[in-house]
């Protein structure tokens, strides 16, 4: 049976999957839902449909992205073929039938939802897609299917946490280039020219900033609790290998 989190302030059929309750075995353990990894396809296949069942919506409605780091957002009124999805990092639909998925292993998937439009979007919010926009995209994207800021709910899911983020100057730059004020997102690190990033609070600032009002954090670190997350950051600290990736999906009810 596969787990998720659920946030409150999201009225619509949505879940923070976790790695459990899918049939992957080995490091993509259980319930890995990319198709860009070396992990059998049926068994991916199986663990999306899983997914998507458990928001209500059948197997081959769930689309996915070809996710680039990047802040492009697409609106989505028919499904595509599994991994075949555009190269965009956000994806929004006015379609009930229809859920939207985003898979990450550290960074931010972002949920929101305008429930009085029937809107919704998935945003896949790393620092470097989190600092250049992808999070006002996605809202953008969403007020051009009749969206409202004021009416937005939007949750930010498992992610890396700022206890375990530990980044260097070139990150810091990037994102004090932007703002100055957000330097209140870093604390010192642990070593010299480190400093911790708190990559939740940051995403939940940027959508406060963008007008939401009703934002959620779920407060899940994902390099610290490998029992139910995938984590790039842990991965590399172990030497690397094989990762497997969870699943975040939202969907109109």
């Amino acid at each position: 049976m596969t787990e998720s989190l659920r946030a409150a302030a999201l009225a619509v059929p949505h879940g923070f999957f976790t790695r459990l309750g899918g049939v992957s075995t080995g490091p993509y353990a259980s319930l890995n839902c990319s198709l860009s990894g070396a992990d059998d396809r049926d068994a991916v296949m199986e663990n999306r449909g899983r997914a998507a069942i458990a928001v209500g919506v059948p197997p081959p409605g769930l689309a996915g992205l070809t996710q680039v780091h990047g802040t492009t957002a697409v609106t989505v009124t028919g499904v595509w073929r599994a991994g075949d999805g555009p190269r965009a990092d956000a994806i929004v639909t006015n379609h009930p039938g229809v859920a939207l998925g985003i898979v990450t292993a550290d960074c931010a998937p972002v949920l929101l939802a305008d429930t009085t439009a029937g809107v919704v979007g998935a945003a896949h919010a790393g620092w470097r897609g989190a600092v250049s926009g992808v999070i006002e995209a996605t809202i953008a994207a969403m007020i051009d299917l009749g969206a409202r800021t004021d009416r937005i709910a939007a949750a930010v899911g498992p992610c890396i946490g700022p206890d375990s983020y530990e980044v260097a100057a070139d990150l810091r730059d990037a994102v004090l280039a932007r703002s100055a004020g957000d330097a209140r997102f870093f604390t010192p690190g642990r070593r010299p020219e480190r400093w911790q990033f708190d990559l939740p609070g940051y995403c939940a600032a940027r959508l406060h900033t963008a007008g939401v009002a009703a934002v959620e954090t779920m407060g899940a670190d994902t390099l610290t609790d490998e029992a139910r997350f995938f984590s790039h950051r842990r991965r590399t600290l172990a030497g690397g290998g094989p990762i497997g990736h969870q699943i975040s999906v939202i969907a109109l009810g």
